[in-house]
């Protein structure tokens, strides 16, 4: 478990994707920034009804604009790998270049294996540690600004199987030391396979595919290096807190142009390209030793490119929040009951066998931000999917009380208090909430009498509003309310909430919003919010 630092804006280290050909690696050595520093020019509707484009400028620079950060380089060197004395500020940007090694430039041409990089990923930890906490000479006017060596930290911020050189480093004992896993104290992972690369044809990438060293997604061997008993599962994670990872996901298979197109065809639908959706997250054992799922948030990019998930503006938004925000919200949906047509219904009481699944949307916009920071949606493949055995598990023809261990998590949304764009210091979000009606099927049969192709049971947009209580810093006062009610505001009801202390020691409060639907198909339950201080 990290240990808590005074410093908020720490170090940032990027760790590149996965390269397969000489020609490829040679590409990304070839960049000072190794992707990092991609943007992306996107059409975008304005007010007047005008296409315009939107610029992203990078997520590198958008640190460096929005927040301070700058590079290590300097008159053409690298000052981590150099001799100079130059001291790095503390926040430093900088690129995790583990494929200088087997570039035909800088290294002998061959690809050392994936455990070479995770020890190699802790050296630059404690090397960068020196560079940041060297002593400043006393008639320095900014050494009282000095980071002490016991508080520095960094974040780690990797692309696809960069996240997997993240995990190796701090799940397996034997690819670092302890001191450098202790000052890691965020992970952010965009398009990370975690749990293996699965095709259309093949469930696993095969472990003799050494081609390119493609069999790094082999769940054997994954496991091997992720230090885990078996492959049954490689996206559990030991050894560091899973809710301090964040799993950004791609959902948009068709613009990842990779090989002409041919690996999204082989990966298929409900995938960005290369990793599908089921594969992409992280779980593993909370502080009582109940598993815990990491954050996450979906969004409709490609696994790379100009218009890919690390270049675009919801993955920044993401990144700056998970890393420098004040309170995470998550959302859950706990269902009491969902009523079937009246028809459907009868059929159930006469004995026949109806089976339903249920799918769930949900998009989320903060406030002040133009894209929307997660998106679930049927229509591209992403929605949160529950058969009706799996909400309410039993015997057919019997009371089927809920299973609230498979109620859909909607959202982790992380709020920044210091970017609003409130006066008051507020901090506001609204989701979209839809269920859609499903297909029901009895005895076999598709029931088709009164159905509507894209029909919803249930749809609700809700506004949550939370601002700090100027006279007790500790309270929060949260409000929420329906967009139909009241657009763009919440109610103006408000209940006041101890979230402990903001520094991150309060466990946080969980507040429901109850959500009803009396139409049949209908749906009774209650959206339970649960918010706590970040950082």
């Amino acid at each position: 478990m990290p240990v808590k630092s005074p410093h908020l804006f720490h170090p940032i280290i990027y760790v590149r994707g996965f390269a397969a050909t000489q020609g490829a690696i040679d590409e990304a050595v070839a960049d000072p920034y190794m992707g990092f520093n991609i943007g992306s020019t996107k059409a975008r509707t304005v007010w007047t009804g005008e296409i315009k484009r939107f610029f992203f400028e990078s997520p590198l620079v958008r640190l460096m604009s929005d927040y301070g950060y700058s590079d290590v380089f300097k008159d053409g060197e690298d000052i981590l790998d150099s001799d100079r004395n130059d001291r790095l500020p503390y926040r430093s940007i900088v690129i995790y270049r583990y494929y200088d090694e087997a570039s035909t430039d800088f290294g002998g041409g061959g690809t050392p294996p994936i455990e070479n990089f995770a020890r190699g990923l802790g050296r630059l930890i404690l090397r960068l540690r020196d560079k940041v906490c060297c002593a400043r000479p006393k008639n320095d006017a900014t050494s009282k600004k000095d980071v002490a060596p016991e508080d520095f930290r960094v974040y780690l911020v990797a692309h696809s199987m960069g996240g997997l050189i993240c995990r190796a480093f701090l799940q397996n004992p034997e690819l670092g030391s302890a001191e450098a896993r202790g000052a890691v104290d965020k992970v952010f992972t965009y398009a990370t396979p975690h749990n293996g690369i699965d095709l259309r044809v093949v469930r696993n990438i095969p472990g003799w595919l050494s081609f390119g060293d493609v069999n790094n997604f082999n769940r054997e061997r994954m496991a091997g290096y992720l230090a885990l008993p078996d492959a049954g599962d490689v996206s559990v994670v030991r050894g560091f807190p899973p809710e301090r990872i964040f799993n950004l996901i791609g959902t948009d298979a068709r613009d990842y142009t990779e090989l002409r197109g041919l690996s999204s065809l082989a990966v298929g639908v409900g995938s960005d390209g290369l990793v599908r959706v089921a594969n992409a997250a992280t779980h593993g054992p909370g502080p009582d030793g109940r598993d815990v799922s990491s954050p996450r948030a979906f969004v409709h990019r490609s696994h790379s490119g100009h218009y890919g998930i690390v270049n675009s503006e919801e993955g920044y938004q993401n990144l700056s929040r998970f890393l420098f925000g004040t309170l995470r919200v998550d959302g859950i949906l706990d269902i009491d009951d969902i009523s079937l047509p009246d028809d459907v219904a009868r059929a159930l009481k006469a004995g026949k066998t109806v089976n339903a699944s249920y799918q769930f949307e949900v998009a989320v916009g903060i406030r002040g931000c133009q894209w929307q920071i997660t998106r679930r949606e049927a229509r591209e493949h992403s929605a949160i999917f529950r058969t009706y055995g799996d909400l309410f598990p039993g015997e057919p023809n019997t009371r089927r009380p809920p299973d609230r261990s498979r109620s859909p998590h909607l959202f982790s949304v992380f709020l920044d208090q210091e970017r609003s764009v409130n006066a008051s210091g507020s901090v506001s979000f609204a989701f979209d909430l839809n269920i859609l009606v499903p297909d029901y099927e009895i005895d076999g049969a598709l029931f088709m009498k009164r159905h509507y192709e894209g029909g919803y049971i249930l749809r609700r947009q809700i506004v949550v509003e939370a601002f700090p209580d100027d006279k007790a810093p500790m309270k929060w006062q949260v409000k929420y309310g329906y967009q139909e009610d009241n657009p763009g505001k919440p109610d103006s009801t408000a209940k006041l909430y101890s979230l402990g202390d903001v520094d991150g020691d309060g466990d946080g409060v969980a507040f429901d919003i109850d959500i009803a639907q009396s139409a049949r198909p209908g749906f009774t339950g209650r959206l339970r919010v649960e918010v706590r201080p970040w950082r």
